[in-house]
């Protein structure tokens, strides 16, 4: 019984989350290569056999710069096209540098990426609102933060921390971490005002930039 409830208390947070065939992608921080990181002075990481720096030009990857560390993200453009380029949009404009993982729940996510000004809507990419995209909600996942309605995304989004299952279908995930899980684990571990999951002492997004790789 108490399973039970624990499981509808999570769908019903899953719900509540705001702007809150299978496809296999790679996870690197499984096979432990944080810890060959180049160091963050330079800008230049090394993720197994590659390397990554930071750039202005626009990619398929970000380096998300926390004061709890790095965490590099791989978006994917073919599964959730309109999704991607909104980020890149954001993240071209410098529009998450300053923000905050303002909702923070262990084992289950972590949400920021509200600024200053609010930004427009976008279609929702997900089977629920008639576009298929297959990524799965699991740990290391990134996915579009949302209200009630389906096409209210904008700017919000968050990594998962655990598998969440149920959002599957139902909201746009459209990356997935490929270095930094470390840091994921850091932020998602804070103390939070259980009123609201806003953890206790602020976790900055110092800067959202793109990277590139430079070696394989």
């Amino acid at each position: 019984m108490k399973k039970a409830f624990a499981l509808f208390a999570l769908a019903a947070v899953a719900f509540s989350l705001f702007a809150c065939a299978e496809t296999t992608f790679p996870f690197p921080w499984d096979k432990k290569t944080e810890s060959s990181v180049i160091g963050t002075e330079t800008g230049k990481y090394d993720i197994g056999d590659k390397t990554y720096i930071t750039t202005e030009t626009v990619t398929n990857t970000v380096l998300i710069e926390t004061s709890a560390g790095d965490i590099i993200i791989e978006l994917y453009p073919d599964i959730a096209p309109i999704t991607v380029a909104n980020f890149k949009t954001l993240v071209a404009k410098h529009y998450y540098d300053g923000t905050i993982f303002h909702r923070v729940i262990k084992n289950f996510m972590i949400q920021g990426g509200q600024g200053k000004t609010q930004t427009a809507t976008i279609k929702g990419e997900f089977e629920a609102n008639g576009i298929q995209n297959d990524l799965k909600h699991v740990r290391g996942v990134v996915s579009m933060a949302r209200s009630n309605s389906m096409d209210s995304a904008s700017s919000q989004f968050f990594i998962c921390h655990g598998t969440a299952d149920w959002l599957d279908g139902k909201y746009a995930a459209f990356g997935s971490v490929i270095w930094g899980m470390e840091t994921v684990d850091k932020i998602a571990v804070t103390t939070t005002n259980p009123a609201n999951d806003r953890p206790i002492e602020d976790q900055p997004i110092a800067s959202i930039r793109f990277a590139e790789k430079i070696s394989q």
